[in-house]
């Protein structure tokens, strides 16, 4: 490895992922800095989806996120031999006829007339409670995300692009035309922690708030469920008669650590969906970045523009990854301004 280098990426989930590949079609270098601090992209449910299912509108920026999503995670199945992109429909069961309704209104929108089919959908399961039917959303999916993250650490690692250790903050000397990290000397330095920007020094005044996460892992035989279910909890087939089941949402609990609390929840809101055995074979947690408006957290820093953080995706990161590392790349190598919406300079206080 030469010890100049282009950038050092702190982080490899999906944001650290996204930007590598950035730089890798860019022609830069670089080192990625990964110690497995942080596992909510290694957890995540991975869907891509347009739909806000709560409340039937359309997700923020959908339709260019998708536009710059699908194609990048099917440019990475051929770069790393791997099946990554799993098409699914998703089945969203109705409470009510006043949902039903909401759902048509919906699907006559214009901007969502390409994924919400207009008629109801029958829930042709037998261990499925829907007493209402179901929506059906088409051109969704699921990006296999810990399979993805092993397969391009792997990539790393043979390159000797990857040193898996903690990134040590405290060693940075930035200079006038670069910054030293130990025997490194880059020109920038790209921050992709997830929460774990709670504990760098530069940007952990950014209103990240994190939400943990956690999902549950069953083997059911008798369920025979063929596409993704969105009710009290989602279910997605794994294969082998198992279903990913989720997830929590808890604003207080900051850990990476599964709760019994968390699994009760889990498996109270599924017997209310589902009327079969099951057996728990699987539980896993992660605090996703989340904001308070929903948005990501891009930029550089105000006094030292040789750092930059892309943060904040949230529960989508899927979708919005890929995208976001376009527009960082693009204001910082060319000064293209980003939109202000997702722009750290909308928050008032300093990182």
């Amino acid at each position: 490895m030469e010890n100049q280098i282009d950038y050092i990426i702190v982080g490899l989930g999906l944001a650290g992922l996204a930007f590598a590949e950035e730089l890798v079609s860019q022609g830069k270098s670089f080192v990625v800095f990964e110690d497995n601090s942080q596992t909510s992209s290694q957890v995540a449910g991975g869907m891509y989806n347009p739909v806000i299912l709560k409340r039937f509108t359309p997700v923020w920026n959908a339709q260019e996120q998708l536009a710059a999503a699908i194609p990048f995670y099917k440019f990475l199945e051929q770069k790393l031999s791997g099946l990554f992109d799993e098409p699914w429909p998703i089945y969203r069961t109705f409470k009510s006829i006043e949902e039903q309704n909401n759902w048509f209104i919906a699907s006559d929108k214009p901007i969502l007339q390409d994924y919400m089919e207009p008629e109801l959908a029958e829930v042709e399961v037998d261990h499925i409670h829907a007493p209402f039917k179901a929506g059906r959303l088409k051109h969704t999916g699921r990006i296999r995300v810990k399979e993805l993250l092993n397969a391009y650490r792997d990539q790393l690692r043979s390159e000797n692009w990857l040193r898996e250790e903690p990134f040590r903050y405290e060693r940075i000397i930035t200079w006038k035309d670069h910054i030293e990290y130990g025997e490194l000397k880059t020109r920038k330095i790209v921050f992709c922690e997830g929460n774990g920007i709670k504990k760098n020094p530069f940007f952990k005044n950014l209103p990240l708030k994190g939400t943990k996460g956690e999902l549950i892992t069953i083997h059911a035989p008798d369920l025979n469920l063929k596409y993704v279910l969105k009710s009290a909890v989602f279910i997605m087939p794994l294969g082998g008669d198992r279903y990913k089941v989720g997830a929590t949402f808890n604003w207080k609990d900051k850990t990476n650590a599964p709760t019994t609390e968390g699994r009760a929840e889990l498996e109270k809101k599924l017997k209310t969906v589902i009327n079969c055995d099951y057996t728990v074979v699987g539980h896993e947690a992660g605090v996703r970045p989340t904001t308070g408006d929903r948005r990501p957290l891009l930029g550089v820093h105000p006094e030292n523009n040789r750092l930059a953080v892309l943060n904040g995706l949230g529960t989508r990161g899927v979708m919005i990854a890929p995208l976001m590392a376009k527009k960082l790349y693009q204001l910082i190598e060319n000064g293209r301004s980003l939109e202000k919406e997702i722009d750290i300079s909308r928050f008032k206080s300093k990182p």
